[in-house]
């Protein structure tokens, strides 16, 4: 059966994202930062006799885990291919969006089960010390979310930094404003009640992170790709009669990829227009790494694959 592969390389559509050395720097600085609040709840958790303190450093601890995971999972990416990893490194940054996805909801769940806890059982107003020490966490904190607010919304990574970050911030927030309350109105059930509001607002947004990033380490279709406009805009080249085994999915985080196969009867090669195509593709639609083969329909090619349906 004649035919012809097109295959092109190139960026996705742009997007506000952070450079790789403004994405190194920023993950520096961040695990720095979180390094620097579980120094200081420590010191002044045992200072104050604070458990809340003591665990609270521990939860930072784990964010500088977390933020290690996305870091190192970024500079794997960048290594190149292999003969064994043809695809090179990528899905490492899927996998570590999935395990941070995973450790903040953990994060929550435990933050949720203490706030139930302490429901029956609240604890005494916390001391001046504790309150100013949570007042530098969410200074420190809400600094370094917004260090990663510029490209969350372009790679699930920086969501998932991002998100780690803010949940830091408002738990602390939720800790100094139940204080507060408490010590004005001597109501201890608020501050296990805030807890659980602060819980229920991140859980969706960390719910969003994790069904994401489990969707792309099963190579579902990136949110970011229109499938149906994709196979409308192939269907359109001149000289195609049919599209089939179009598959789309994720290389990483930041990088799609797309195969297709092009029916175009009595056409000939046309490498020009396989490029052009490629090229059209990551500008509209946000796929960098596009392999378009062509036939002239002369024997069925069907793909092997469940649920595969012709254009």
């Amino acid at each position: 059966m004649p035919g012809s592969h097109g295959h092109a390389h190139g960026l996705e559509k742009r997007e506000a994202r952070l450079s790789p050395h403004a994405r190194d720097r920023t993950f520096a600085i961040a695990t720095a930062l979180n390094a620097a609040i579980v120094a200081l709840e420590l010191v002044y958790g045992y200072l104050a006799n604070s458990m809340a303190l003591v665990a609270d450093a521990a939860h930072n601890a784990s964010d500088i885990a977390a933020l290690l995971l996305a870091w190192g999972a970024f500079r794997l990416a960048t290594r190149r291919p292999t003969r064994e990893r043809t695809y090179g490194f990528g899905s490492a940054t899927m996998l570590a969006a999935l395990a941070n996805a995973a450790l903040l909801l953990a994060a929550l769940g435990a933050i949720a089960i203490e706030a139930v806890r302490r429901l029956w059982d609240a604890p005494a107003v916390a001391s001046e010390t504790v309150v100013w020490v949570a007042a530098a966490a969410i200074v420190i904190n809400g600094f370094t979310a917004l260090l990663f607010w510029r490209g969350r919304g372009s790679d699930l990574n920086i969501r998932g930094a991002f998100l780690h970050m803010a949940t830091d911030a408002g738990v602390s927030l939720g800790v100094v404003a139940a204080a507060l309350l408490i010590g004005w109105s001597g109501w201890v059930w608020i501050d296990p009640v805030v807890s659980l509001l602060i819980v229920a607002i991140i859980f969706r947004g960390t719910w969003a992170l994790l069904r994401e990033s489990a969707d792309l380490a099963m190579h579902a279709v990136p949110p970011n790709v229109d499938r149906q406009a994709v196979e409308r805009y192939l269907a359109d080249l001149p000289g195609v009669t049919a599209v089939h085994d179009l598959h789309i999915w994720a290389l990483s985080t930041t990088e799609n990829a797309l195969t297709a196969h092009l029916v175009r009867p009595d056409a000939g090669l046309d490498d020009r227009l396989l490029a052009e195509a490629a090229a059209e593709l990551r500008l509209r639609y946000g796929v960098g790494h596009t392999t378009l083969q062509v036939e002239a329909g002369d024997a069925p090619c069907d793909c092997t694959l469940k649920g595969e349906r012709r254009v």
